[in-house]
C-alpha cells in the first residue's frame, strides 16, 4: 500500500536529495512523494491530492509558515499526521509546532536514515488510527445486526474459548407471526413491503427490548425473541401483549382500493433450552441462538395461534393465571408430538 507524502519546503535542492534517498522506496511504490513550497501552496496541494497521509514540513517560510500551516491541516484532516522538518536554531519554534499537533521532528541538516526511521514509524501511527477508526465504523453497523446480548457476549474474555460451547437455561421464548402479511406483499411494490415490515418490526423489538428480552433472529416477516432471568414467562408475556395492541393500531391504507389493518399470532413456551453457538466453527459461521424442544413448541404455538391470538401452554398457564386473564383454547394437535395439548391465549 502506498502512503501518500507531501514535502513542504522552499528550498528546492530539498526535492531532489528526497527523490534521490528514497529512490527505492519510490520505485516500489512504497512512497509517493508531492511538493510545495510553502503553506498556501501545500493548502492547494491537498485539494489537488486528497489521500496524502503524512506532511513533512519547515517552519520557516513564505507566506504561510509551518506553524500556520499546522493549525491549518488539524480543520482540513485530524487523520494528517505532520513531521516538522527544521533548523537546531528553531528549538522554540519546533517546540510550538509539537504543542499544535506535529507528532515528530527531524532537525536541519537532514539526517536521511533517521528521516527514514521517523517517516516508518509516523505512518505505522496512521495505519494504527485507521484500523481503528475501521473498527469502530464496523462496530457501528455490526452493532445494527446483532442483538447487544450477542456484542456482549463477544466481548467477553471468554468468548475465543467457548467459541462452541453451550449452557442449558431455563427461559421464554417468543415467535411473533404478522398475519396475512405475505398476500399483502404480493400487492404492493418491495419497497413498501421493506418500509412495511421495518416498521413493524421496529414496534415489536421496542416492546421485547422494554421488558429486557433480546431479538434472537428475524424470519422473514415474524421474530423470534428470547427472556431470560428473573420473571422470564412475565415479562415476555408482557412484551407480547404490548405488541399485539401496538400492533393492532396501525392502520395502513396502501392504495385507494387497499386497505392493510396488521396483526400478530404469537406463540410463547417456557423451559430448558440450550444456549450457545449453532454452525461451523471452521466456515466462521455461527448463530448465538436457543434450541430444544421448548423452542419447537413455541414455535408451533404460534402456527396455530389466530390474529390477535397468544398462544401458552397449560404449564405456562397455571404460572401466570394470577398474574393475567387467560381462556382455555382445548387440545391441538401439534406436528410431531403423538398427543394432543391443551392450550391457552392470554386475553389480558
Amino acid at each position: 500500500m502506498t502512503t501518500n507524502i507531501l514535502v513542504v519546503d522552499d528550498e528546492t535542492d530539498l526535492q531532489s536529495l528526497i527523490k534521490q534517498k528514497f529512490r527505492k522506496e519510490i520505485r516500489e511504490q512504497k512512497y509517493d512523494f508531492e511538493f510545495a513550497f510553502d503553506g498556501e501552496d501545500a493548502l492547494e496541494k491537498l485539494k489537488e491530492f486528497p489521500k496524502i497521509d503524512l506532511v513533512l514540513s519547515d517552519i520557516n517560510m513564505p507566506k504561510m509558515d509551518g506553524l500556520t500551516l499546522l493549525l491549518k491541516l488539524h480543520d482540513h484532516s485530524p487523520m494528517i499526521k505532520t513531521v516538522i522538518v527544521s533548523a537546531y536554531g528553531d528549538m522554540d519554534k519546533i517546540r510550538t509546532a509539537m504543542n499544535r499537533g506535529a507528532f515528530d521532528f527531524v532537525t536541519k541538516p537532514v539526517d536521511f536514515k533517521d528521516l527514514g526511521l521517523t517517516i516508518e514509524k509516523t505512518i505505522e501511527h496512521i495505519q494504527h488510527l485507521k484500523k481503528t477508526l475501521q473498527a469502530i465504523k464496523e462496530n457501528n453497523i455490526l452493532k445494527m445486526y446483532v442483538d447487544r446480548n450477542v456484542l456482549d457476549f463477544m466481548s467477553g474474555s471468554e468468548y475465543e474459548n467457548v467459541i462452541t460451547a453451550n449452557e442449558t437455561v431455563e427461559a421464554t421464548v417468543v415467535f411473533i407471526d404478522i398475519c396475512g402479511f405475505t398476500a399483502i406483499s404480493e400487492k404492493v411494490p418491495p419497497d413498501v413491503v421493506v418500509r412495511l415490515i421495518n416498521k413493524y418490526f421496529d414496534v415489536m423489538v421496542g416492546e421485547i427490548i422494554n421488558q429486557n428480552g433480546y431479538v434472537d433472529k428475524f424470519m422473514g416477516d415474524a421474530i423470534m425473541a428470547v427472556f431470560r432471568e428473573e420473571y422470564h414467562l412475565d415479562r415476555a408475556i408482557e412484551a407480547s401483549l404490548a405488541v399485539r395492541s401496538k400492533i393492532a393500531e396501525i392502520e395502513e391504507e396502501l392504495t385507494a382500493e387497499l386497505t392493510y389493518l396488521p396483526q400478530v399470532a404469537i406463540g410463547i413456551n417456557s423451559g430448558e433450552m440450550i444456549s450457545g453457538n449453532i454452525g461451523s466453527a471452521k466456515l466462521r459461521r455461527l448463530d448465538y441462538t436457543v434450541i430444544g424442544d421448548t423452542v419447537n413448541i413455541a414455535q408451533r404455538f404460534q402456527s396455530i395461534a389466530k390474529p390477535s391470538q397468544i398462544i401458552i401452554s397449560e404449564e405456562a398457564y397455571k404460572k401466570v393465571k394470577e398474574s393475567f386473564i387467560c381462556a382455555e383454547v382445548g387440545s391441538v394437535k401439534l406436528k410431531n408430538k403423538a398427543k394432543p395439548v391443551l392450550v391457552y391465549e392470554v386475553v389480558e
